[in-house]
């Protein structure tokens, strides 16, 4: 069983299929971002307090 391919089934063809989809960078494929919000009360260091904390 042999299909023979008509002019209009080519051309719909090489219109469907003819060219490869733009490039895309790696760069675009990524996003970056920070697992967790910043928190500067976390962030934050008092050494008194870690001395009365801990020290004491």
């Amino acid at each position: 069983m042999s299909h023979e391919e008509t002019a209009a089934e080519a051309v719909t063809r090489k219109e469907r299929f003819g060219a490869l989809p733009e490039r895309i960078r790696p760069e675009d494929m990524v996003e970056t971002r920070p697992a967790v919000q910043h928190d500067p009360d976390r962030d934050a260091y008092d050494p008194d307090e870690f001395a009365v904390r801990y020290g004491l």
